[in-house]
Formats: C-alpha cells, sequence, structure tokens
C-alpha cells in the first residue's frame, strides 16, 4: 500500500491532459468530422503510448527501490557484524541465538550458542527485560568489569521459529566505575569525639592522676586519628573532630568502634571508666553537612547512654557499642536550669497538656502527674492525656477519678484536640517518640513542645521541641519531675496522692530501688516521702488479683533457657497479657544463672509483644533494637507485627544469636 502511494506521488498523472485532448476533440468532431476522427486515431495512440511510458516507469522505479532496499539489509547487517560493542541475541528464554566477536572478548570463552545468558552473566536477570524494568538493568557487573544493558525487543516475520528476539548491547562503564569508586573512598567523614563523663572522672581522681589522664584521653585519640590517616583536633577539655577518608569507615564499622573499648580500658588512677560517645557524619553534599549529620549522631549517641558510637549516612543511621551503664551525675545544675526554663514557657501561657506514651505505666502517669502539680501550682489550666487505663495504673488512676479535680483534668486525645491552643504548651513525659505518645496528633496543634524522657534515645524522636530533658542515667522520668518540681518553688505545695504516684513510678522502673538506682534516686525518693508518701499506699499500686499471679506463675512454668544464661517464655490467652509478661520477665530473673530474660505474648491479633530484662551483663537494648524496639540496657521491650509467636520466638533467637557471635554477650 505504501508503495503504491509512493509510486504515484512519483508518476506524473496524464489523465488529465487526456480528458482535455478529448474535450477538443470533441468540440472539433462538431465543426470537421474529418479533422475529429483523426484526432480520436491520434487521441488512441497517445493513450497506448501513455499506458507503455507508465508501466515502463514503474518497472525502473521498482527494480530501484528493490535494490536499495537490498543495499540497506546489507549495510545493516555489515553494522551488526562490525559492532563496535559486545551485542547478543537472545530468546524470551535466555537462549543465546547469536553473539558478534566484542561479546567473546569479554566472555573469554566460544560456543555460547544455545546456551542460557543468565548462566554466562549471573549478575543479569533477563526478568527485568522482560518487565521493562530498566533501572534494575543499569548495571551488571563480570569478571571486575561493569557494563550498562541496552536492549531491543525485535518482532520477526511469521515464518520464523520464534515470534520475538532480544537485543543485548553490553556498553562497558568500567572505567566510570572505577572513578565513582575512587571518588567514594576518598570523600570526607566527620567525626565528633566527646568524653561523656570527663567531669565525673576528674572529680572523682586524685589532682595528680588528673593531667596522666587527659594526656593519655589525647594519646590514644591521637593514636587513632593516625591509623585512619586522618586529622585530629581538640578545641574543649572533653570534646574532639577528626575529618578523615570514607574508605577508612569500613573498618571501624568492622571493627565496632575499638577505640571506645581503648579509651574504657585507661587506668591512670581514674575510679570510673572513661567512656566516650562519637558522632559520624558520612555522604552528605557537602563536608558542612557531614559536619550536621556527625553533630546529630553524636546527639543521639549521648541520649542512648554515651560509650558508643552513632554513624548517620544521610537517612541511614546505625549504632556500635553502648555496652556500660550511664554513669550518674552528680551535680544538679541542669536539673534546675531546666526547671527554671519550664517555668518560664508555663508563665506565658494559658494553659498546659501533658501526656505519656500509650498504654500508659505508673512512671508516665506518675510524672504527668508532677508536672500538672506544678503547672497547677503556677495558676495555669492544666489537663492530662490519657485515652483509657489498664491493668498498670488502675489502682492510681481509680484513686485519681475519686477526686473531682483529677476527674476535670484527666481528656481524651479527642477532648485535647479540642481544647488545645497555639500557645498551649505541651509537655510530653517519658517517651521520646512522636508516634508512641498517647495522641501523637497534638503534637501539630502546638510549637511548645517540652520532652522530658529517661529512655535511650532512638532514631525516631520529638525534633520540633522548644526543651528536652533527656537522661539516660536516671532511674525514671518520675526522678527528673521530682527534681523539676522541687526546683520550681522555695516551698512546693504537693498532694499526697501526687507524691506517691511519682514515688510509685521510680518503684516500678528501679524494680523497687534494685535497677539503675542512683544517689539521685534516693534524693529524689526522700523528698516525696517527706512530701507526704505513704510507702504502704504505694506499695499497694503494685498487688496483683489472684489470676495475674497464676498467670504469671504459668509464663514462668514455660521458660525455656537457651545459651545457658538466657530465659525465654511466652504470655498467650491471658488477660492483661502485656503487663502478666512484664512481670514474669522481672521473675525470671531470679533463675540462678540467669542474666537475661524475655516473654513474648500477643497484644492484637496480628502483633506480638516482647519484653525483656537483663541483669547488666547481656543488652537488652541492643538486642530489641534490632527487632524495632529499644528501651535501655537491662529494660527493653519491642513489636513484631505481621507474624506468629513461633515466628517472633524464632527471630528472637536469631538476634541473640548474632549478639553473641559479635561477641557482646558474656
Amino acid at each position: 500500500m505504501l508503495n503504491r502511494r509512493f509510486f504515484k506521488l512519483l508518476i506524473p498523472d496524464t489523465k488529465i491532459y487526456m480528458f482535455i485532448i478529448s474535450a477538443f476533440i470533441v468540440v472539433i468532431s462538431y465543426y470537421n468530422r474529418i479533422i475529429g476522427v483523426v484526432g480520436v486515431l491520434l487521441l488512441a495512440y497517445l493513450i497506448y503510448y501513455n499506458l507503455k511510458i507508465s508501466n515502463i516507469r514503474r518497472e525502473e522505479w521498482t527494480r530501484y527501490i528493490e535494490g536499495l532496499s537490498s543495499d540497506i539489509d546489507s549495510a545493516t547487517k555489515q553494522a551488526i557484524l562490525n559492532l563496535p560493542i559486545p551485542l547478543t541475541i537472545v530468546e524470551f528464554d535466555g537462549t543465546i541465538t547469536w553473539y558478534n566477536s566484542k561479546f567473546i572478548e569479554i566472555i573469554g570463552k566460544k560456543d555460547l550458542l544455545e546456551k542460557d545468558i543468565q548462566d554466562i552473566i549471573p549478575d543479569f536477570d533477563l526478568r527485568n527485560v522482560l518487565q521493562n524494568k530498566k533501572d534494575k538493568i543499569n548495571e551488571v557487573s563480570f569478571n571486575d568489569r561493569y557494563f550498562k544493558v541496552l536492549y531491543n525487543i525485535i518482532k520477526l516475520s511469521k515464518d520464523h521459529a520464534s515470534n520475538y528476539i532480544i537485543m543485548l548491547y553490553w556498553v562497558e562503564k568500567t572505567d566510570y566505575m572505577q572513578i565513582k569508586q575512587k571518588y567514594e573512598e576518598e570523600r570526607s567523614v566527620v567525626a565528633l569525639i566527646q568524653v561523656d563523663n570527663f567531669d565525673e572522672v576528674m572529680q572523682t581522681t586524685e589532682d595528680s592522676a588528673r593531667p596522666l589522664i587527659v594526656a593519655e584521653i589525647d594519646r590514644r585519640l591521637n593514636l587513632w586519628s593516625n591509623r585512619l590517616e586522618g586529622l585530629m583536633r581538640k578545641y574543649t577539655n572533653d570534646k574532639f573532630i577528626c575529618v578523615f577518608q570514607k574508605s577508612h569507615l569500613e573498618k571501624l564499622e568492622a571493627k565496632k568502634f575499638e577505640i571506645l573499648d581503648e579509651i574504657r580500658e585507661i587506668n591512670q588512677g581514674n575510679k570510673i571508666p572513661i567512656t566516650l560517645s562519637i558522632g559520624i557524619g558520612a555522604e552528605g553534599k557537602t563536608i558542612l553537612q557531614s559536619c550536621d549529620f556527625a553533630n546529630a549522631a553524636k546527639d543521639l549517641a549521648l541520649g542512648r547512654g554515651g560509650d558508643q558510637a552513632a554513624v548517620k549516612k544521610n537517612d541511614k543511621i546505625s549504632f556500635y557499642g553502648g555496652k556500660t551503664k550511664a554513669v550518674e551525675k552528680r551535680t544538679k545544675v541542669k536539673a534546675r536550669v531546666i526547671s527554671h526554663a519550664l517555668k518560664q514557657l508555663m508563665e506565658q501561657t494559658n494553659s498546659v497538656m501533658i501526656m505519656g506514651h500509650k498504654n500508659s505505666d505508673l512512671d508516665a502517669l506518675g510524672s504527668a502527674i508532677g508536672i500538672y502539680r506544678a503547672a497547677k501550682n503556677l495558676g495555669k489550666d492544666a489537663y492530662i492525656v490519657l485515652s483509657e487505663s489498664n491493668p498498670s495504673i488502675r489502682v492510681l488512676y481509680d484513686r485519681l477519678m475519686e477526686k473531682e479535680q483529677y476527674r476535670r483534668a484527666i481528656i481524651t486525645c479527642e477532648e485535647a484536640k479540642s481544647r488545645i491552643e497555639t500557645s498551649t504548651v505541651l509537655v510530653v513525659v517519658d517517651t521520646h517518640r512522636p508516634n508512641f505518645t498517647e495522641c501523637p496528633e497534638l503534637l501539630k496543634y502546638t510549637e511548645n513542645i517540652v520532652v522530658i524522657d529517661h529512655h535511650r534515645r532512638g532514631t525516631e524522636f520529638i525534633e520540633n521541641n522548644v526543651l528536652n530533658y533527656h537522661e539516660t542515667y536516671v532511674s525514671s522520668t518520675s526522678e527528673l519531675v521530682t527534681e523539676l518540681l522541687f526546683y520550681m518553688e522555695d516551698k512546693v505545695n504537693v498532694e499526697q496522692i501526687e507524691a506517691e504516684a511519682l514515688l510509685a513510678g521510680i518503684a516500678v522502673d528501679t524494680k523497687n530501688f534494685s535497677f539503675k538506682t542512683g544517689v539521685r534516686t534516693f534524693e529524689a525518693a526522700s523528698l516525696l516521702r517527706r512530701a507526704g508518701a505513704d510507702t504502704v499506699a504505694v506499695k499497694q499500686m503494685f498487688q496483683d488479683d489472684i489470676e495475674t499471679i497464676f498467670a504469671r506463675a504459668e509464663v514462668i512454668k514455660k521458660a525455656q533457657i537457651i545459651r545457658n544464661t538466657v530465659v525465654i517464655s511466652t504470655c498467650q490467652d491471658f488477660k492483661n497479657a502485656q503487663l502478666v509478661a512484664a512481670q514474669a520477665a522481672d521473675e525470671l530473673l531470679n533463675i540462678r544463672g540467669i542474666t537475661a530474660s524475655f516473654v513474648l505474648g500477643k497484644r492484637e491479633e496480628d502483633i506480638v509483644f516482647i519484653s525483656g530484662r537483663s541483669l547488666g551483663d547481656i543488652n537488652v537494648h541492643v538486642i530489641l533494637e534490632k527487632l524495632g524496639g529499644g528501651g535501655h540496657l537491662t529494660v527493653a521491650g519491642a513489636q513484631l507485627e505481621g507474624c506468629s509467636i513461633d515466628e517472633a520466638i524464632n527471630e528472637l533467637i536469631r538476634v541473640i544469636e548474632e549478639y553473641f557471635r559479635e561477641g557482646e554477650g558474656k
């Protein structure tokens, strides 16, 4: 059809001429019949001659076009045969039907016909070609060479055995990849280093030994920097900056930042171990951005208790170390400064809202009540956001509901959203993760957000806060709030139930003053006792019904021991399963030789929770962090979605084994 149209354009159309001549002959015949007959004869001859010439021209054009097509086919074949890049023709099942000499050069062997291209080049997946996933086949490596694969799917004639073939063009980009790799290796990495407990170490060390400690820290850090071929500078007594090439970062991560252990081993008369927090910033677009990454990573390391390194590569963050407990700070200067700042914030607003984490416990509710009392003492409207009670707080909650002021103060999430204003001070206690809060939507309604927490900092945290009091060394958030409350006023007005709520919060997180208990913990408890807290009433908040006690005993009965020091059990089909699991995990630590315990249970249809406890030798935070959880060295938890109890147990055992293989377990 196309050829016919082409010929019509090239061959002159003489029909119109014949029509004009015919018209003239008709007119002439009207006046002279003899001349008209002669004209008819001449017209017949012209028609015959025109048809003959047209046929000749058509045949000539056909021969010309056919010859031209043949030349093009020949040129195409020669171009393919002599293509300067490797070319392979395969069928849809990957069978090689043809290849050129350049392809033989990169493979290094012949006789490739009828073989599968994916067997010859394992890094190449033909399914990505068939599914048109160009981003998946952008780079293919073979024999230390890199290729970009271009392809063309061609439909063949009907009489061919296969309807389609795939032409694969292998464009080499080895030089580019080598340059790219060299560029990546030579990119600058910024490390910000801080001695966590420098002031505490100096205060507990004799004057004559202090210069030796400082010199030894400097010496070991400079030796570490020299091994990295980096530049180290000290800009304060306890802070350093080091810049080195990225090629050394993999070695540091593989050895899990052994400098942390080297510094901890320093013994120059210091009574407590020296620990570091290291923030590493890498893969920033500029060295300034890498420095920002390093600063954020260092804040994370400090927020998680120190003695660890945090590596931030854009949005990816990795943690190493964290083997020791955070050292309690004896000075209360920061507590006094924070209390005055919080007081000023409250004085500038009309209302204060306080919320803890979902499934509130006594520490969250107790610290919320403490902040509530601080706001009421300043004459402000204060509300505690708590959607519902749960077994962990039922006794305290019921006692609060007996009083009118607390019935008005405790509101649901929906009520809070209707009452909050842009000037409202929102205090988040006992958590720093936005999605873990009682009502995450409230964080969008105000800019005056205060965070008070004692948990090790995770990658997710409330960033838009105006005041952040995050201390991982303390026993509980209730301890922090107690100090803040008593620093706000010279004579603090605290009701008995409020003091008991704060004391219960401290007791629950310290397991009755057994874990993470420092001097300041007992000082806070003594302040609350002086304020009227009844220890018997506090103990009654921990009383359980007979069903809970039986359920806890059943969980302990089902426990199994792995690696001689770790015990795992499950809590299923029990009322208040999460409370029972936490209590059972504590009880399992009473078994002789056990240093860590994990209890698993189902909270909802597809959510498995894990409660982890430790005596300190095993870091349950590091273990459960690999499953998306977190907490402290001795107390941690996690949630797994979309899996069964058995699958969760297998996953937990896997990360525990990985923890021991990495040499973390004792």
